[in-house]
This record gives structure tokens, sequence and C-alpha cells, in this order.
């Protein structure tokens, strides 16, 4: 299964009040696992930097003066996210700022069932405490030491981290490392797959074999499937 774990910077709180997205980070999972596939641009806001969110990302308006618009992005990055599921933490703000630049370039809405909030879910799995990024990290033994200011790629990169910790994944992949360790030290090379108790019974009835060995014989002296046929 593929996933974008995804963040982003702003020039403030609300884009219906003019604030623009400065910059954009994408993280890409499959099954859980960062696979090293990133997407990263800044943005031109077109507009000038407060001082309050200066101070949290550090993004200044003569840095940013000659990125691209979010116009000549609008398309590589849709096509980074593909139909993927978004894990953004407190998904509603960055999802209420990109769709606003989307529908800018008359692109439809990411729609909010695409969306895994990972601030709802730390807030059930530990309700009663702060759950900001940082406090996750430190909760989960995430080493954060360089986030000194806020930036969409490094939030996303510590926010797959998080993701895997919250949904308890990383206890399944230390599960399967274990087992391939163990599978190593007896000289097996291949990873170890765990075996069920009880093997499912066949599927394949004598008859479907028998009509496959026929089929397979209309297809001259040699047909590949022989070498998988059993004798």
């Amino acid at each position: 299964m593929r996933e974008i774990v995804l963040d982003t910077e702003t020039t403030g709180l609300d884009p219906l009040r003019g604030d623009r997205l400065v910059e954009i980070g994408c993280v890409e999972m499959i099954n859980h696992m960062p696979t090293g596939q990133t997407y990263h641009v800044y943005l031109n806001p077109e507009r000038d930097m407060p001082q309050e969110a200066f101070a949290v990302h550090g993004l200044s308006s003569e840095f940013l003066a000659d990125k691209p618009l979010f116009a000549t992005v609008a398309e590589e990055f849709l096509s980074f996210i593909g139909d993927a599921p978004l894990i953004i933490h407190n998904a509603s703000f960055d999802i209420g700022f990109i769709n606003h630049e989307l529908g800018k370039v008359s692109r439809g809405a990411i729609p909010r069932d695409r969306l895994v909030d990972t601030l709802m879910l730390a807030r059930r799995k530990h309700p009663g405490v702060s759950n900001r990024l940082d406090d996750l990290c430190s909760r989960y033994a995430i080493d954060n030491s360089k986030r000194t200011k806020h930036g969409a790629l490094l939030d996303a990169e510590l926010l797959a981290e998080v993701y895997i910790d919250l949904i308890g994944a990383r206890q399944s992949q230390l599960i399967l490392a274990s087992e391939t360790i163990q599978a190593a030290g007896s000289g097996m090379i291949e990873t170890a797959r765990r075996q069920r108790e009880t093997p499912l019974a066949p599927r394949v009835s004598d008859e479907d074999r028998a009509a496959h060995r026929a089929f397979v014989a209309t297809l001259g002296d040699k047909p590949l499937w022989n070498e998988f046929l059993e004798n």
C-alpha cells in the first residue's frame, strides 16, 4: 500500500485572508516503510512574509522571491501524490491551504476521505496530553535534534517515523527483522516468512490441473509452462 506523508509551511494561518503556501514536503511510504522517494519545493507566495511566520520556519521574502509559483509545480505535485492516502499532522490546516491553491489554478480539491490525521490518531492514543510533533518525537524516542525551525520536508520525515509508531507498525517490523536474523543464523539467505499453523487448503482441484495440462499440450513441443508442472 502506497501512502504519502505530507507537510507544508505557509505565510500564516488562513488562506481565505490571503495567506499562501511557501513550502511543501512529501515522503513516500510503501507498506508503512519510507522508500526514500520524496517531493520537496519552496514556493513564491507573491506577498510579504509576516514576522510571526518567519519566526516559525525562517523562510524570508528574499529567499522565496526566485522560487516557482504554485501554478508552475501543481502538476508535478499532483503526479507525485497520485491517489495515495495523505498522512498529515493537523490535516485540516494543510489541506485547507493545498485545496485553496488548487482552486486558484482550476484544479479539483483533494477529498478529505483521503486524509489520515496523525493529530487525531495521537489524541485517541494519548488523551489528555500534548501531541505536537515534537512531543510525539520525544515520546517515541525519535531524534528531532535537527528541527531548530519548522521545515516541510524534515517535518514530513519525522512524521513518517511517528506514524509508524502510532499505528503499531514498528513492532511488526521488529518481529519480521528478528525472524530474518534467526533465519540468517540457520544459514538461510532469504527473508524468513511467518508460516500459518494450519496451512490453507488448496484451491486448485484435480479437474483444474487436468484441464491446465490439456491446455499446455496444445502450445507446441516445448511450452514454458512445462517447467512449472509437477511430474
